[in-house]
């Protein structure tokens, strides 16, 4: 018999509100909530970029934290900059796992699908997650870095851009991408874990590339510059030469709008989840696939009003992608 399904072991247990409020009430309540997390998610952002120490802590965050998008990387970074994989109660209820006792979740933002007027809608719920390190397992050991030798090879097999070896670059060009020509040229006799970083870093601006004539590698350069940090990180690769004062400058110290900022998290999460996902397969681990978060709540016929649709962070749309819709027209998707 297992008790865990009536016994929450002192943990925080989904309470349903909406049996003790009215629907106007429940809906104020709820209303209030998502204000008050998109505005610590603003907040959060805005002091991301206030210095390079405040960006590299972050970025180191985002390499040690499983995949999410970049609203609840924010979120979750503001309540535990520790926290390494989350799930809901249900979702590691799903897993056979429960909860060390007074284990207090972290608010989050999770996908919530219903149905409204005939059709099943995409939104999202706040609710509560808990990371890894709340329930009662062995907690797993951080993985033994790789040699670069293996580490080159898992990224230089099968790429999706071209990758070739440029006798001509000119001295101040370690690597760069060219997209009319959707290849990465690199520099031949670099260090291993230069070649390692260069090639990242025009791999993230290859991954911006909508091929639609709007690339700008200017634009493209500072993200991208942070997520070959963020993958050496992730890999242990030495990356003790990155420096992100510049980087900060050109986003005001976090003084420009929260949502042009929250895009700019999305483009490196994103390129660094795309990266990732290449090494992995290329190594032989268990692909992370990049989809909606995994324990996406299930909504009723109208979810109570608590369901909102995900165009509201709009600022979390990656560079060039689209969905396609309805009567085949397409429109630009909330990154996930």
């Amino acid at each position: 018999m297992d008790l865990s399904q009536y016994l929450q072991s002192g943990a925080d247990a989904p309470v349903d509100a909406s049996q003790q409020l009215s629907k106007e009430e429940y809906a104020a309540m709820k209303k209030q909530e998502r204000e008050e997390v998109w505005a610590e998610v603003d907040s959060k952002v805005q002091e991301v970029f206030r210095d390079g120490e405040s960006l590299k802590g972050f970025l180191n965050f985002i390499a040690q934290c499983k995949p999410q998008k970049a609203a609840n990387l924010l979120l979750l970074y503001s309540q535990n900059p520790e926290i390494r994989q989350v799930k809901t109660f249900e979702g590691w209820k799903r897993e056979h796992k429960t909860l060390r006792a007074g284990a207090h979740g972290y608010t989050f933002i999770a996908d919530q699908k219903y149905e409204k007027d005939g059709e099943i809608r995409q939104g999202y719920v706040i609710c509560k997650a808990y990371d890894i390190s709340q329930v009662r397992i062995r907690q797993p050991e951080p993985p033994e870095p790789k040699p670069i030798q293996t580490l080159m090879g898992a990224l230089l097999k099968d790429t999706e851009t071209k990758i070739s070896i440029a006798d001509n670059l000119p001295e101040q060009v370690q690597a760069q991408y060219i997209p009319r020509e959707r290849t990465i040229y690199v520099r031949n006799g670099m260090s291993e874990e230069v070649t390692f970083h260069a090639i990242n870093r025009e791999l993230a601006c290859a991954s911006m590339d909508a091929h639609d004539g709007t690339y700008s590698r200017a634009a493209a350069s500072p993200q991208a510059f942070c997520a070959a940090y963020v993958v050496a990180e992730k890999y242990g690769v030495d990356n003790s030469g990155f420096r992100f004062d510049k980087i900060c400058e050109m986003q005001e110290y976090g003084n420009k709008e929260p949502q042009e900022l929250r895009a700019f998290i999305g483009n490196v999460k994103n390129a660094v989840y795309r990266i990732s996902r290449h090494i992995n397969r290329n190594l032989g681990q268990p692909e992370q696939e990049f989809v909606p978060d995994e324990f996406a709540v299930s909504g009723g016929t109208e979810a109570k009003g608590d369901a909102q649709p995900l165009e509201t962070p709009k600022a979390e749309e990656p560079a060039g992608k689209s969905q396609k819709q309805k009567g085949g027209k397409s429109k630009k998707q909330a990154e996930r």
